[in-house]
């Protein structure tokens, strides 16, 4: 079982306007957004965890946390700590909930030993962002999200420890509590340790970091530094601890007859009585369907027909891959209803699908399998900034 351990986290200064430094996790940031965040304040965390544009970026970013570090700007704890962070917030339901996490270090171990478990494919995309910032600055910003089945975290996190502080965000509540407590860090450490841990969120974090960890090993010949854990948060695997959203799919590359084709081989279609409401994500979890959504004009029903999947985990976009396989579609993913409905103007379809249910999301784990990616959705999303974590010393 994987170790998660406590660390001396760098944080802002306690009379920082958190309003104003704390940020969105860097991968769903446009180059507008990281300016505007920018510009908002001379030292939010997107100066030193989201640098862009060419040159030495990443140098730049490490001389400002260096900066940031002697000027006060941010200051290391004196003692090791775990950081609880909470988020309160009001779901698509109407329900209020709140999910108590915990920060700390999560080993890396070596990919397929077991411990930490992945539940999805990644995307490729270039990871030597993060790798080359890790490097740079010594630090893990935008932490892993993990999901712990231990049973006891939840309750264990229950009680409010030290303040640090707190913002508020398109009506969710972020706030943060530093545990120093020998005892109580034991035994948050005792019961993630007592299980997998499965990333949620942050796979190609992880991944980076096993680079990172594999690249220090080399130059010191150790296996004890600090490179051989994580920023990781671990919430419990339990279903008032999570929300978990649809990402649909956009479709282009493909011609719309010839998309509506392959789809009728393994599905029905039928029309869609108007456009598609909340009503109709929640019709479709129910009734077991998609939607299919051309740029224009009706969306319809995709109904799957009998025994057309069989064999196939029983997984929307497990399902979609084989409807789709051989039609040369290239697939974007965007979550959110109505953010879906805008951005299908702009390509050839999208398919609308359900949210993937917990039982299966740890089953999918625990049998060493993986989910197409882009399977799950997580919400609310972390911030960044509130916690930074040394890899190495920063003087």
């Amino acid at each position: 079982m994987p170790r998660f351990e406590p660390f001396h986290a760098l944080r802002y200064a306690p009379q920082t306007d958190l309003d104003a430094v704390i940020a969105p996790p860097y991968d769903v940031l446009s180059d507008a957004d990281v300016e505007a965040l920018k510009a908002r304040d001379p030292h939010n965390i997107a100066w030193v965890d989201d640098p862009r544009g060419d040159g030495d970026r990443y140098e730049r970013a490490a001389a400002t946390l260096r900066r940031w570090l002697a000027e006060g700007v941010m200051v290391p704890d004196e003692r090791p700590s775990f950081t609880i962070y909470r988020m309160a917030f009001t779901d698509a339901t109407g329900a209020d909930r709140v999910i108590s996490g915990v920060l700390g270090g999560l080993e890396v171990v070596d990919e397929g030993a077991g411990g930490v478990l992945p539940h999805e494919r990644t995307t490729k995309k270039a990871v030597t962002d993060r790798l080359d910032l890790t490097r740079a600055t010594a630090t893990n910003g935008s932490p892993v999200w993990g999901l712990s089945p231990a049973p006891g975290l939840t309750e264990a996190l229950r009680e409010p420890a030290e303040p640090v502080g707190g913002i508020v965000v398109g009506g969710v509540r972020h706030t943060v509590e530093r545990v120093t407590d020998p005892r109580r860090i034991a035994a948050i450490s005792a019961i993630i340790g007592s299980d997998d841990v499965l990333i949620a969120d942050g796979h190609h974090r992880y991944t980076i970091s096993r680079s990172y960890r594999d690249e220090v090993r080399a130059a010191t010949g150790r296996t004890d530094t600090d490179a051989e854990l994580t920023l990781t948060f671990v919430n419990e695997l339990v279903d008032d601890q999570l929300s978990i959203e649809a990402i649909h799919r956009l479709l282009d590359g493909v011609a719309w007859d010839d998309l509506v084709a392959a789809l009728e081989r393994f599905f029905t279609l039928e029309p869609l009585d108007g456009e598609p409401t909340p009503a109709t994500l929640a019709a479709m979890v129910a009734q077991g369907r998609l939607v299919l959504l051309p740029p224009d004009g009706r969306a319809s029903w995709l109904i799957a027909r009998p025994g057309a999947f069989a064999g196939v985990r029983a997984l929307d976009g497990a399902w979609l891959e084989r409807a789709l396989d051989g039609t040369g579609v290239v697939l974007g993913y965007q979550h959110g209803l109505d953010e879906m409905r805008r951005a299908v103007k702009d390509h050839a379809a999208g398919i609308l699908i359900r949210p993937t249910g917990l039982d299966e999301i740890m089953r999918t784990a625990r049998e060493g399998l993986l989910m197409p990616p882009k399977s799950t959705f997580f919400t609310p999303k972390l911030r960044t900034g509130f916690v930074m974590r040394p890899t190495a010393s920063l003087s």
